[in-house]
């Protein structure tokens, strides 16, 4: 052969192994990423015209399916129950937003059929001539409660369209059995295969002053938590050795260490119930005294009092970063107190840097009502191939135990009496309210966070909540226990069968 067809042939080789390199690389390496791509309208195409696994609830109330057309994308998702009210579960499945949020982000991989561990399906589909399936998604949402949450929050008495969330959970397991966020939105909308009316919805929804309805307020959002922190500055108490009887300031108000800043109670008064100016760990969270409390973790905890607190906090899950429900959920924080016990002070009663979600909020009651245990809160029971298989189940776990058996007693008993002090008291339940302020500005006068976190105690520990909103209508005076707690109550009465 002579060296110009040699050099040719050598040329031509070079080529092709590049082809295959590059095509092996594309369709091997670059699988995912490709079909993740925003801007593959392919994928979309493709999994429109197949049948999208259903989101079903614990009792098997569907909440989300693909219901069949006669146009080219051959199905349409759609979410046939309140779906404002499950939003927040399911998120959305729309041609020109994808698969957004929700249970339909979290498990897109399942829905879709894509898994892998749907591959005996996708095999048996193909082999019998049936169109390509996605998988089932079985939630732990409870429907009636996830209801009863939504409507008692979208109907509390708030200046405007209420702006808030309810999570509850069994402590027992971890099982999320409602979550419910408002303002809410119908994913009906963007869901539609009429593109212009979707981008319409869109943009009404994420219109500035829509109060941002997409945003899962019960996970994506951060807020203050109050004096329902008060549950964790105890359990460091506990931890260091204190007990209910540990005798604290009464005063109404009280100078933070190496500080000319001064905490106060509510309303400027003393601490109920005191005796020789003092009152004990037990009087000062039941009636949820700001002094007190500052002294029990800046002067009556031994030791290195910032690393007692944050490390405790740590322990009910605040500075972890949170596993997925499946979908994400932002990290709650103590903030950076270093050596600071002026900052330690305000933030033991939840104020400063300190930010919770409302879940992380319903994790800390729940881990109270479970003796001291914390279980992993999870939404997703078990996944299903589209023929009813069970292809995976979750199991409760338990990541920790901040309390012992003792302590969380010692807990249960001042939540029991704080219950007995708030507005419209119930019994049967064991509560922590919470009035967070957060301006940015020294003189404050917003209307406070509402919080109020509870469980029912005893034998029947079978659900805790945490109920936060933003917006009472009674501005400065939206006390969680006005505002937040008779939502809360509901929930929990709705559940249990207990009265209002």
């Amino acid at each position: 052969m002579n060296k110009p067809i040699q050099r040719v042939a050598i040329a031509a080789i070079v080529l092709v192994v590049a082809l295959l390199a590059n095509a092996t690389y594309l369709q091997v390496f670059k699988a995912d990423s490709l079909r993740s791509d925003t801007r593959n309208s392919r994928v979309l195409l493709d999994e429109y015209s197949r049948e999208r696994g259903v989101i079903v609830a614990a009792d098997g109330t569907v909440i989300a399916e693909s219901v069949a057309t006669d146009n080219k994308f051959k199905y349409l998702r759609k979410y046939p129950t309140n779906p404002k009210a499950f939003a927040p579960v399911t998120g959305y499945f729309s041609f020109v937003y994808r698969a957004d949020r929700g249970i339909e982000a979290a498990e897109d991989s399942v829905l879709n059929g894509n898994d892998d561990r749907l591959f005996t399906q996708r095999f048996m589909d193909m082999f019998s001539g049936r169109d390509p399936r996605g998988g089932n998604v079985v939630t732990t949402i409870d429907p009636r409660l996830q209801r009863t949450a939504y409507q008692e929050l979208s109907g509390a008495d708030c200046d405007g369209p209420c702006r808030g969330a309810v999570v509850a959970i069994e402590p027992g397991t971890g099982k999320i059995l409602a979550m419910a966020s408002t303002p809410s939105y119908n994913p009906n909308a963007i869901a539609t295969q009429d593109f212009g009316e979707a981008e319409k919805a869109w943009t009404s929804m994420t219109d500035e002053s829509a109060d941002s309805p997409l945003v899962n307020r019960a996970t994506s959002a951060l807020y203050p938590p109050g004096s329902t922190f008060k549950v964790v500055s105890t359990a460091t108490a506990l931890h260091a050795g204190l007990n209910a009887d540990t005798r604290l300031t009464a005063a109404s108000r009280w100078q933070l260490p190496d500080s000319n800043t001064f905490l106060s109670n509510d309303s400027g008064s003393t601490c109920p119930g005191s005796s020789n100016g003092t009152v004990t760990l037990t009087q000062a969270f039941e009636y949820s005294c700001n002094t007190a409390f500052a002294q029990l973790l800046t002067e009556k905890v031994p030791g290195d009092k910032p690393e007692e607190f944050t490390s405790t906090a740590k322990s009910f899950g605040v500075g972890e970063d949170p596993a997925g429900i499946p979908m994400p959920v932002a990290k709650s924080s103590v903030g950076d107190i270093g050596d600071d016990l002026a900052a330690l002070g305000q933030s033991a009663i939840g104020q400063r840097d300190v930010r919770l979600t409302v879940l992380e909020n319903a994790v800390i009651a729940a881990t109270v009502a479970n003796g001291g245990a914390r279980m992993r809160p999870y939404l997703v029971d078990k996944l299903q191939t589209a023929d009813l298989r069970t292809i995976s189940t979750t199991a409760p776990t338990t990541l920790n135990r901040p309390l012992t058996a003792d302590q969380a007693d010692v807990l249960t008993d001042m939540m029991i009496k704080s219950e007995q002090n708030t507005a419209g008291s119930q019994s049967g339940i064991a509560s922590k309210t919470g009035t967070a302020e957060h301006s940015d500005t020294a003189q404050g006068g917003e209307t406070p966070y509402a919080w109020y976190i509870a469980f029912s105690p005893g034998t029947n520990k079978r659900i805790a909540v945490a109920v936060m909103l933003e917006n009472g209508a009674q501005g400065q005076n939206s006390y969680g226990g006005v505002v937040a707690a008779p939502i809360g109550r509901a929930v929990m009465n709705a559940y249990t069968g207990g009265g209002r």
